[in-house]
């Protein structure tokens, strides 16, 4: 199976939506997911009962916390990622280069590779589509190479998926 680096920030629909309609569907589809969270969506997920769904899905741990400089790595290094649900808030701290915490590292650290493919699938409500900088950060975010798309409401977020690669797994 091919890694799927899975990032995840927490949007509405998080506990019940990122298991049933991205990860479990990712693995179907030929993917092993290295899932990482940041650590609100962690602690909505935790809270939800998923976490034990998750792990169950990918023999690599679910993060959302940076290791220890001693600790080996606990995901490989994937060429494939995933960016969904993409809040607005992560969404701009991508864009600007703030990488505060494990979720935003991983994906700071390859944004811009040639070699990596990103894919951002972006939940975020009407009002803030108008905010004078959103524009400026999707664009940034397609300047790198990423893939931006909307999740759009009441639509499966499994859609995103068909925007990755074919797994050669």
């Amino acid at each position: 199976m091919t890694v799927l680096g899975l990032v995840g920030s927490a949007c509405g629909g998080l506990d019940t939506r990122f298991r049933a309609e991205l990860a479990a569907p990712a693995v179907a589809r030929g993917w092993r997911p290295a899932i990482t969270l940041t650590p609100t969506a962690h602690r909505w997920l935790d809270a939800a009962g998923e976490l034990d769904g998750l792990a169950a899905l990918t023999d690599l741990p679910v993060r959302s916390v940076s290791r220890l400089p001693r600790e080996p790595r606990p995901h490989p290094d994937p060429a494939v990622f995933l960016f969904a649900p993409a809040s607005a808030n992560s969404i701009a701290k991508l864009a600007l280069g703030i990488a505060d915490n494990q979720a935003l590292t991983v994906l700071g650290d390859v944004l811009g590779d040639p070699g990596v493919t990103i894919v951002a699938g972006y939940q975020v409500q009407d009002s803030r589509l108008r905010h004078p900088a959103w524009c400026r950060h999707l664009a940034v975010l397609a300047e790198a190479g990423v893939r931006v798309e909307r999740l759009e409401y009441g639509k499966p977020w499994s859609a995103v998926l068909d925007l990755l690669p074919a797994s050669t797994g």
